[in-house]
């Protein structure tokens, strides 16, 4: 496998620390609101990465944390008039459910910064007793920037290039305007913990570096995350870390590409941003999912209602492809005699895309290419060989779970309208054979007044919802 390197700029090939054991850390969400459209894409993208090495046979250990005490998770327990831990206990509820939308597993570990308070004030002590960091009187500690020699190199700035990023206070005792919070003495009404620098909480970036440390040792094999992220966040990440341990803090590092809203960067600012929610409620989760790996993961996409459109059609041609592959099974003969498909090549073809810098949009073109030929060449033939169709299904059902598609189940309520819609079908088919015509064509009359369409084919009646 090759995955492209941020930190070098070039595909490498994918060698982990151990040999078929893969470490992965991805940023997880700052919980104050329902995860928007740029969140939703890492999870997907990265639950594919996850899925896929597992598929190739790796034992994948999988970290992803959530920010739960922050600036705007404060703020939003005052406008609300709740505690902060009432704030982020919702919104992680609410990302579960998100997330489980999406069909994007569970981490092996989700930890949370308040459960890691005494590991982030214990690595904060050894980045100052390596004279990385210092305290300032008012209880608030700083990283020395320019101390760390090789600052800049994930985004690609020299350091003088750079200025203070994102969620970094502005302080006039820091020492350098570049130097970023590690340690926030608190404010009156504030949540706070108890350090030797006074009361405070975490700065954004250090629950990371103590996180991926404490769950996945001082190295570990990939560091994913939104391409937002590279400066200043993952960038500060690396110093914290290799600062203390002298070695590399990730091997790779992957980040995903911006999502447009109508071909202009997503922004609160211009009344372009959109909540997984609000779209899941008009369009579905699963179309969402296949919109976020239907481009390689590093190129922008695009959202509009169109394209939302497309996905949807190409996920129900996919679930009407499978049913189709269902039904065929069903009625085919037990011929041994194999069609004129090759198989293994699918297979390897859309193994292949995925091992080149997980190529989801080539993965996805490929099983396209499949449905079509299976289509033309095997489903529509009269007698059909059930060992082939089954080997058909077997290659279909395993590129579908690496790509984490075709998840709903029908529930309950389906099931009993489909038991009898088969009923009726099968009266139907029974009418047919008595050449009793006319009660076949008012059944078909019943079936279309429930919203079903059939098609009689040579090997049985088919329905499907309009």
């Amino acid at each position: 496998m090759k995955i492209y390197n941020t930190l070098t700029r070039k595909k490498e090939d994918f060698k982990p620390l151990s040999s078929g054991k893969v470490l992965i850390y991805a940023c997880g969400p700052t919980v104050y609101n329902y995860i928007h459209l740029g969140n939703a894409r890492p999870l997907c993208v990265f639950d594919v990465l996850r899925r896929f090495l597992e598929y190739m046979g790796y034992e994948v250990k999988y970290v992803q944390n959530f920010t739960d005490v922050d600036d705007k998770i404060i703020n939003k327990a005052i406008e609300e008039g709740v505690n902060f831990q009432e704030i982020s206990k919702k919104y992680i509820n609410e990302f579960n459910k998100d997330s489980s939308g999406l069909n994007v597993r569970k981490a092996t570990v989700h930890p949370l910064a308040t459960e890691n308070i005494g590991e982030i004030i214990n690595l904060i002590e050894k980045i100052i007793e390596k004279d990385f960091a210092y305290a300032l009187p008012n209880g608030d500690v700083y990283f020395k920037t320019r101390k760390f020699k090789s600052y800049g190199k994930l985004s690609n700035q020299t350091i003088d290039d750079l200025r203070s990023g994102a969620r970094i206070h502005v302080d006039q005792m820091k020492e350098d305007p570049l130097d970023f919070a590690l340690w926030k003495s608190s404010k009156p009404g504030e949540p706070f913990w108890e350090s030797p620098w006074g009361r405070g909480r975490p700065g954004w970036h250090i629950e990371c570096s103590s996180m991926a440390g404490k769950y996945l040792g001082n190295t570990i094999d990939i560091h994913c995350g939104g391409q937002d992220l590279i400066f200043p966040h993952h960038e500060n990440e690396i110093a914290q870390s290799e600062c203390l341990t002298e070695t590399k803090f990730a091997n790779y590092w992957m980040h995903n590409g911006y999502i447009n809203i109508d071909n202009e960067k997503m922004s609160k600012s211009k009344n372009n941003f959109f909540t997984v929610r609000e779209v899941a409620q008009q369009y579905g989760y699963e179309p969402i999912r296949y919109l976020m790996i239907s481009s390689h993961y590093r190129s922008p996409i695009n959202y509009a209602p169109d394209i939302m459109e497309q996905c949807k059609s190409a996920v129900q041609r996919l679930y009407n492809f499978k049913e189709n592959l269902k039904f065929a099974v069903e009625k085919s003969s037990l011929l041994k005699e194999e069609a004129k498909i090759n198989l293994e090549d699918y297979k390897l073809r859309f193994i292949n895309a995925l091992s080149d810098d997980l190529n989801t949009a080539d993965a996805l073109g490929i099983v396209f290419e499949l449905v079509k030929e299976v289509n033309s060449n095997i489903l529509s033939l009269k007698s059909q060989s059930r060992e082939t169709l089954e080997k058909v299904m077997l290659i279909f059902n395993e590129m579908m779970s690496v790509l984490g598609l075709l998840y709903e189940n029908k529930n309950s309520e389906d099931n009993k309208l489909n038991l009898e819609i088969e009923n009726l079908i099968k009266l139907r088919e029974n009418a047919r054979k008595e050449k009793n015509w006319k009660r076949a064509d008012e059944l078909r009359d019943l079936l279309n007044s429930k919203g079903v369409t059939i098609e009689d084919t040579p090997q049985g009646t088919k329905f499907s919802f309009k």
